[in-house]
């Protein structure tokens, strides 16, 4: 399997014009909005209270309102809503969507090899991601009970213990059943928020003169440093932003943008500026927890009920999200193969992939165990989130002049934009690495290791096994006339279109026969999403019975050989699975000297390599049709 050009005259459809857009709209703010919606749970309390304390006076609360708006209009409005999601790779978005779309538009670039870097480096801090935003989500939604039930304050770690292990472990259902409950529970939620902000602001309301940015400057003026520090809890609030990116292909540009635009942002500033309106009234009393204390006292147990929804939802889309990334990156090269359960038979999007959940549930306990409480937590959020960023925003220059070619007086200051808020962003998170940051940092350089010693290393096998592959042409004259000739169709799947596999050398070696019918056969993943049916395999006879044969992918779809197989007609008679036997090369890594990786990297690729999932199992071939033959590859 190895990336492959996008087919000319592919198209991805997703569907999504003839389905309401109200619809649509109200589905997304389920699945789409929940990491950003219940940024308030712990936001703007942070921002005051957490490793940098702020004075909490009325125009330090303005300040803090204001740089929240502001964050969410230009990263969120400007940089994601408008801009970014523009760069679909074929209705799809994501980094490695986005690194898909730019890698192919530099490949004369010197600087080719780094956009791919940062694109893969963006993908494994994306894991690190994951794997907080569940974590902090749950812990910050039950230390409500803290707040509404005192008496249940020492069982905030264990109760959110309970409804993690819960929530991983429906993951195998998939999220069809529960997915048309989403949006109702996160429009009620927005809604609750949106209305006790409401309240609050009515009030105090001098405090909507806090959307004007002169209070966020002013805030920079009067206090310099804790203004730059406070930066590391703002960004808090804007969390979650990249998932808007992420889900396009669900749900399609308009409907994110109007879910956003129209609801998810008023509720969200209605409830920071209610907080900070009840802050510049009780002052410290409040500060316990801001969010809560908005509703009164009866209201705040069914409060505590609908955000621990929500975060579960929050955490079900990263999860989600998760699976999917993984997917990508299994399909163009980085990850190996892995067991993927479809949980969905009408929707594709919907997999479960059984290793990447426990470890996931493994790590999310041990955080929550390790940490305790939101405020530490969110030490460790803000660099992966950050860092995120940042590197979209560098793929994003490359989108902007080599995609759409625009003018520089229009695309330099846009970037420049980006770029020191983004980067104010992520410098001011890089305090926090002794409280925590360390820990995304740690997580995503594992993973990034993980990932280039894979492609690296099967990049190298590759290599190797091309230089010791025959011609295919001297192999058919000398074997076509020398062996024995059986019935039936054998199938040699090959990581290269050419030379001669090494199972077929291994089986005429011992077995010292050739079926009427040889295919030679590699799968390819594109570059692009989706490749059609009609794109998906093409033929070339090479003689005496033997025939090339190319099946493509995108990176979004799953390799099915049986099935593309049947719906060839350009090869002969009509492929049966009864007749049709199945012939797979499995590598054995020896130590070499010749120069390739380091031997640390060499002893990862290989533990990787013995590990991945068999080739059977991932292109879906019938199992009792499959012979796997060895081979000794030295990289």
């Amino acid at each position: 399997m190895e990336p492959a050009d996008r087919p000319a005259g592919d198209h991805g459809h997703h569907g999504h014009g003839d389905q309401k857009l109200w619809k649509l709209s109200i589905a997304a703010i389920g699945v789409v909005f929940g990491d950003i919606g219940t940024s308030p749970l712990y936001a703007f309390k942070e921002t005051f209270d957490g490793h940098h304390k702020l004075t909490l006076d009325t125009a330090h609360i303005m300040g803090v309102i204001s740089l929240m708006f502001w964050s969410m209009m230009v990263v969120v409005t400007l940089k994601y809503v408008t801009i970014i999601m523009r760069a679909d790779n074929k209705g799809e978005g994501g980094s490695l969507a986005l690194l898909a779309l730019v890698s192919g538009k530099t490949k004369s670039q010197r600087w080719s090899r780094g956009i791919i870097l940062l694109g893969v480096f963006a993908t494994a801090l994306f894991y690190g991601d994951s794997m907080i935003t569940p974590a902090v989500s749950v812990l910050g939604a039950v230390e409500g009970l803290a707040v509404a039930a005192p008496g249940f304050g020492g069982l905030i770690v264990p109760i959110a213990v309970v409804i993690l292990v819960f929530l991983f472990s429906i993951q195998r259902n998939g999220t069809s059943r529960v997915g048309a409950f989403f949006g109702p529970i996160m429009l009620v939620y927005f809604s609750v928020i949106a209305v006790l902000g409401v309240i609050s602001i009515v009030k105090t309301p001098q405090v909507l003169a806090a959307l004007s940015p002169h209070h966020a400057i002013e805030f920079f003026l009067i206090s310099p440093l804790p203004a730059f520090f406070a930066l590391g809890s703002v960004v808090l609030a804007v969390t979650g932003a990249e998932a808007l990116y992420a889900d396009m292909g669900h749900f399609g540009r308009p409907p994110i943008r109007v879910s956003w635009l129209w609801f998810v942002l008023p509720a969200l500033m209605c409830n920071y500026m209610g907080q900070g309106a009840l802050l510049m009234r009780d002052g410290v009393l409040a500060l316990e927890s801001p969010f809560y204390l908005l509703a009164p006292d009866s209201f705040r147990l069914p409060l505590v009920l609908i955000a621990t929804a929500a975060a579960i939802i929050a955490s079900q889309a990263v999860i989600s999200g998760a699976f999917s990334v993984t997917q990508q990156a299994i399909q163009l090269g980085f990850i190996p193969r892995l067991r993927i359960d479809h949980t969905s038979a009408s929707t594709a999007g919907q997999i479960y992939i059984p290793l990447v959940n426990w470890l996931l549930m493994g790590m999310v306990i041990l955080l929550v165990l390790t940490f305790q409480n939101t405020s530490n937590l969110t030490s460790a959020y803000g660099i992966a989130v950050t860092g995120a960023m940042l590197i979209d925003t560098c793929l994003l220059g490359v989108a902007l002049f080599k995609l759409w070619h625009w003018k520089k007086r229009y695309a330099i200051p846009l970037l420049v934009l980006f770029f020191i808020v983004d980067g104010a962003y992520f410098t001011a998170n890089l305090t926090k690495i002794p409280d925590g940051g360390w820990f995304p940092l740690m997580v995503g350089f594992i993973i990034f290791a993980m990932l280039t010693t894979w492609a690296k290393g099967r990049k190298l096998m590759l290599d190797r096994m091309r230089e010791a592959a025959m011609p295919i042409k001297v192999f058919i004259q000398s074997a076509a006339n020398s062996a024995t000739r059986v019935p039936g169709t054998a199938v040699f799947m090959t990581s290269t279109p050419e030379g001669v596999p090494h199972a077929l050398l291994h089986n005429l070696k011992h077995n010292k026969v050739l079926h009427e019918r040889v295919i030679l056969l590699t799968v390819k993943i594109s570059d692009a999403p989706f490749v059609s049916d009609d794109n998906r395999a093409k033929v070339e006879d090479l003689g005496q019975g033997f025939h090339r044969m190319v099946i493509r992918y995108g990176f979004m779809q799953d390799a099915d050989v049986p099935a593309a197989l049947k719906r060839v007609h350009s090869c002969g008679a009509e492929f049966k699975m009864m007749d049709t036997s199945f012939f797979l090369a499995r590598q054995t890594l020896l130590p070499a000297e010749r120069p390739g990786m380091m031997l640390w990297r060499e002893k990862l690729f290989a533990w990787m390599l013995r590990n991945a999932e068999s080739a059977m199992e991932f292109f879906r071939l019938p199992t009792n049709r499959v012979v796997e033959l060895g081979s000794q590859v030295e990289i």
